[in-house]
């Protein structure tokens, strides 16, 4: 069996019908977990679960809507996934948001709430659902998708940052209290990668080149590179990895 065997594997991921969320199911599922595909849009999620499904040969992936700053919402996610599939062994906090771009001074109130909403609050709601099997079957890994932003100071991303370092403690949080419960929680730190979410600041010329002028492997990332290290905290190769944050940006904050 390989350290990364991920077969009879249950994993929930939010975020997961694009970019590296959807990467990250489709890695899980080649390597034999079932996957909850989820984002706002059903529809988007059941095309998403679809696609999977048809690249592994049969039905391992599973939609099911939510919108993360809705606490019922998670609520029902985390519910009907344990119905669907018996149990929750990896929890995936993917989801986030990001809807401004420029100094703190002129950041919206409102938009600074929603991205605390989104990017902290979400995932302690979710990290606190799914727990209480986890410690009674004494067994459970999850993982925060944060950004080198959480490790950073940046002129423009200045809420999203602070959202992401909030999620680096989070995963300590749990590892701290849990780790007797034989309970894993890490963080993974992508650079600027490939997405959608990220289209802003790969297209914009200046801002890819700044990257590009500190990042030692002169490229941005693809969502296959943050998935394989998804695989691997899931998996019995990550069994001993906890509290940990998982730098994966190509070299960019080492220079």
């Amino acid at each position: 069996m390989s350290l990364f065997n991920l077969k009879d594997k249950s994993i929930l991921i939010t975020g997961s019908s694009r970019g590296i969320g959807k990467s990250i199911a489709h890695q899980c599922a080649l390597h034999g977990a079932k996957v909850i595909i989820s984002s706002r849009k059903l529809d988007v999620c059941e095309s998403t679960a679809n696609e999977i499904n048809k690249s592994v040969g049969k039905e391992v992936a599973f939609p099911i809507s939510a919108n993360i700053s809705d606490e019922d919402q998670l609520n029902n996610l985390v519910s009907k996934t344990i119905e669907k599939l018996g149990k929750i062994d990896t929890l995936i906090c993917n989801a986030a948001t990001n809807p401004f771009m420029g100094s703190m001074l002129d950041m919206p109130s409102e938009k600074f709430d929603k991205v605390m909403n989104n990017n902290i609050k979400s995932n302690q709601v979710l990290c606190n659902l799914v727990l209480p099997d986890m410690i009674e079957r004494e067994d459970g890994s999850i993982i925060i998708i944060s950004s080198i932003a959480a490790i950073k100071g940046s002129p423009i991303l200045g809420a999203y940052n602070i959202s992401k370092a909030a999620d680096v403690m989070i995963v300590k949080n749990i590892a701290t209290e849990f780790g007797h419960k034989n309970i894993r929680a890490n963080s993974i730190a992508p650079g600027l990668i490939k997405t959608d979410f990220a289209k802003a600041l790969w297209e914009n010329p200046d801002i890819l080149n700044s990257v590009l002028s500190t990042t030692p492997m002169k490229r941005i990332g693809e969502p296959d590179e943050i998935a394989g290290v998804a695989v691997m905290l899931a998996s019995d190769a990550g069994n001993y990895i906890n509290g940990q944050t998982i730098v994966v940006d190509g070299g960019t904050t080492i220079s």
